[in-house]
């Protein structure tokens, strides 16, 4: 899970900490890896500029609410207006299996708060599922 700070603090960062679930601050997602299902990232720490190829097998970035999406347009569908599409089989899964959109970057969202916090609660959910499943 990444999370790019912008200069001041987000309530929006998750509390519930696991093992299996690493939050990154400060940190961009250049690059998803895998031959149709995630098996790792390319992130960029953005105060040192940093790279580093990190194994995945899920992945949630928290975004904003201008979709900022066109780095994930050659592995994952996205709409005319570059928001991500989701579902229909697993409604936050993307077009690849283990990479979840939630809140404003997800094509058909409602793009209010409350919304993205919920789809986030659930996206948790069904990441914790997905990694049960894969192992």
């Amino acid at each position: 899970m990444v999370w790019r700070q912008f200069g001041r603090t987000s309530r929006a960062v998750p509390q519930e900490r696991s093992e299996r679930i690493e939050v990154r601050r400060h940190t961009i997602v250049r690059e998803a890896c895998g031959d149709g299902t995630l098996r790792a990232v390319v992130t960029e720490d953005n105060r040192t500029g940093e790279r580093e190829t990190v194994p995945a097998r899920g992945l949630l970035v928290f975004i904003g609410a201008v979709p900022h999406a066109g780095w994930l347009a050659r592995r994952l569908e996205l709409d005319e207006r570059g928001f991500v599409r989701t579902g229909p089989g697993t409604p936050l899964e993307t077009s690849w299996r283990g990479v979840f959109a939630v809140g404003d970057v997800r094509s058909g969202s409602v793009k209010r708060v409350a919304s993205a916090v919920g789809e986030g609660a659930m996206a948790v959910q069904m990441v914790h599922r997905h990694l049960a499943r894969t192992g």
